[in-house]
């Protein structure tokens, strides 16, 4: 076994917001405040984050996304007719040996159940004197009236901030590593052109990924 591994940083070209999942409300406090290390008290990206935006994107670039029930691609969707298609069938088993295969008791042996990818949090480029943290308003525009109703506070890690990224891939001696990582590459492509995060339609969470190793 072989084991490739893909560092960097993420550098953000927009507010990032992802959630702390707060259970307590403020008064007069952020209402969505972004999740961070609870022994730094300094924001990070969680590895599920990363690597779960990069399914998702790769599942809908592979067009696989409309066979399902919504939930991620496994291989008993294989037997669909899309799969008569041998590039997409090569490329849809590529994404369950990377990513997993959630259920694998159905006699299809090409989707091996050990999940290649392991994408580490993403932690904190840190740099002196630079803020970390901004509060953004937001509201609703009344059509009719033009006037803004239920103000709120989202807490954002603001556009110039950068993260170190660690994907690692095992590479098994039946795998091709050039398909593998080569989809890694593609996922954060993927991820580039979209956006990291929530309220992307709002443009938060544009991100550029700066390959060092």
């Amino acid at each position: 076994m072989k084991i490739v591994n893909i560092k960097g940083q993420i550098e953000l070209l927009s507010g990032l917001h992802i959630g702390r999942g707060d259970d307590t409300m403020k008064i007069g406090g952020i209402d969505n405040g972004v999740i961070k290390d609870i022994n730094t008290d300094r924001p990070y990206i969680p590895g599920s984050s990363l690597k779960g935006k990069m399914r998702s994107l790769l599942e809908w670039n592979i067009g696989v996304v409309g066979i399902g029930d919504g939930s991620p691609f496994n291989s008993r969707l294989l037997g669909n007719p899309v799969f008569n298609d041998a590039s997409r069938r090569k490329e849809a088993i590529t994404l369950l040996k990377l990513f997993g295969n959630g259920k694998s008791d159905d006699g299809f042996d090409e989707a091996t159940p050990i999940t290649r990818i392991s994408v580490g949090d993403c932690s904190l480029v840190e740099v002196d004197g630079q803020k970390v943290s901004e509060a953004k308003y937001e509201n609703v525009i009344n059509r009719k009236t033009g006037t803004a109703s239920n103000p709120r506070q989202t807490e954002r890690v603001p556009a110039g901030v950068k993260f170190y990224f660690d994907i690692r891939v095992k590479i098994l001696e039946e795998d091709n590593e050039e398909e593998l990582v080569g989809m890694v590459k593609d996922g954060l492509e993927l991820v580039a052109n979209d956006y990291l995060g929530g309220s992307g339609s709002r443009g938060y969470g544009r991100v550029a990924f700066h390959i060092s190793e």
